[in-house]
């Protein structure tokens, strides 16, 4: 309720100052035509100019005012920041704004009332680290010098491209290209934190560029991704009712190229996206953000699956966790396979359940297995992650009577009933499964010191009892006779 209130507030104050502004409509981001769902070149010879890498555009909420970001990387030279107004009927001739002269300064964003500047700069008052996320506040017709946000969100290295959402809260890109979040409360702002899997993603470059919307329902970054189309490829992603984010989805070929995109903004009507591409500012309609929330999201690992641990001649029984995969579309869309790393199937001793995502069996010999397990969804876009599964003679997993535990069971061999009583050293539940030789689950139960089983419906046969307590794996077998 409060994020659909704010984002009513939001729009409600968007809506005033479209309505408000005094440049004329034909007039709005220099005149130029407005692109669909193709991207066009923006204001080419005005903003995009041969020979220069326009690189970060912004807008004031009444569109009469435009800041933009020329990068120099990897060229020598230091970055600095352009604008332009628009007062009696026309565009001003974008020059460099004068709080960039002796310093650095780069990746503009407009707050909402349009007072306020934010970006990275150096040298910036009261700063912080080498480059500070800073402000310029708007002075009659000029605008002051950066001043740092402090630390935080500001640390001793750098950070980048500043995007100030409803509650004044700030996202940002740190130095090692992780996209963060600094909460703004009580007139101060928090310690950062680094946005979690799959935003930031072991095995990624994210590089950020975030923006976000105000209301922070979804997010535009750039990122190097399996998958993309070249180096870094503009992705969105949405925010779930429980605060966190879907897996990222490509914006695709047509925005994104072989080459380098940046900073995929959007504009203050919420229309366009403009973003650099190929050394120039290119926009675009903004109707994918609503058509891609609705398309087929790919599964993910969120947790890598640890190794585990096997006993020789005994056992074996593992259940993949249900927060290893995740699909935005819904867990239960799932389906599981497995084969080794070489692609080999599984040894035969060891059986996978497709449907319950369970390993189970007795390993009869010392080894290491490395085995790749898939997610698919029911779009057929699927995942895979490799976990190890390290067959030991006795580590890590106890038998009955070792470690001050004591696992009884009596009688065995039995007919049905049979008592299972633990003996250890804390008071803590213990959590007992029942399996039959094939590796099925037939019991799971909590107790503390001892527990009733029947198994006289059962066929004759061993069982095998696991019992988990304190963090440690006791077996046992049962004689059914």
């Amino acid at each position: 309720m409060k994020t659909s209130l704010l984002t009513t507030v939001l729009l409600l104050v968007f809506g005033s100052f479209t309505l408000a502004q005094s440049i004329p409509h034909d007039s709005l981001y220099f005149g130029q035509t407005p692109p669909g769902n193709v991207p066009k070149v923006f204001a080419p010879g005005i903003v995009s100019l041969p020979n220069r890498k326009e690189a970060v555009i912004t807008f004031s909420p009444d569109g009469a005012s435009v800041f933009f970001y020329i990068e120099t990387y990897p060229n020598p030279g230091t970055p600095y920041t352009m604008f332009s107004t628009y007062s009696n009927n026309h565009w001003s001739t974008p020059d460099t704004i004068s709080f960039s002269f002796g310093r650095a300064t780069g990746e503009p964003f407009f707050a909402f009332n349009g007072n306020r500047l934010y970006m990275f700069a150096s040298n910036a008052v009261n700063h912080h680290g080498i480059v500070d996320l800073c402000y310029s506040e708007k002075q009659g017709n000029n605008w002051s010098s950066p001043v740092s946000l402090g630390n935080p969100p500001n640390s001793e290295a750098y950070q980048y491209h500043p995007c100030i959402v409803g509650d004044s809260s700030i996202y940002f890109s740190s130095e090692i290209g992780y996209i963060c979040r600094s909460q703004y409360s009580n007139g101060a702002y928090q310690s950062r934190v680094i946005l979690p899997n799959p935003i930031n993603h072991v095995g990624t470059q994210t590089w950020g560029d975030p923006y976000v919307s105000p209301g922070e329902t979804y997010m535009i970054f750039k990122s190097i991704r399996e998958g993309g189309y070249g180096q870094h490829d503009l992705y969105i992603s949405y925010r779930k009712t429980d605060g966190s984010w879907t897996n990222p989805k490509n914006l695709g070929n047509v925005i994104n190229t072989p080459n380098d995109e940046t900073a995929g903004d959007i504009t203050p009507d919420g229309l366009y996206m403009t973003y650099g591409s190929n050394s120039d500012m290119y926009w675009v309609s903004s109707g994918f953000i609503d058509s891609l929330r609705y398309t087929n999201f790919i599964p993910y690992v969120k947790n890598p699956i640890p190794s585990q641990t096997a006993v020789l001649n005994q056992w074996f029984v593992y259940t993949i966790p249900d927060t290893t995969f995740i699909d935005d579309d819904g867990n239960n869309t799932l389906t599981y396979s497995a084969k080794l790393l070489n692609g080999n199937p599984l040894p035969s001793w060891l059986a996978f359940d497709t449907l319950t995502a369970t390993f189970s069996g007795m390993p009869p010999s010392l080894g290491n297995l490395y085995i790749n397990v898939t997610a698919t969804d029911t779009a057929g876009a699927s995942v895979l992650t490799t976990m190890v599964i390290l067959v030991k003679e006795t580590i890590g997993i106890y038998q009955a009577g070792s470690e001050g535990k004591t696992l009884r069971i009596f009688p065995n061999p039995t007919h049905g009933m049979v008592t299972v009583s633990l003996e250890k050293s804390k008071d803590g539940p213990a959590v007992l499964d029942v399996y039959t030789i094939e590796g099925e689950n037939i019991q799971t139960n909590t107790f503390k010191r001892s527990i009733n089983l029947d198994l006289t419906t059962r066929p004759r046969g061993m069982y095998f009892v696991k019992v988990v307590v304190d963090n440690e794996i006791l077996v046992s077998k049962i004689n059914l006779d």
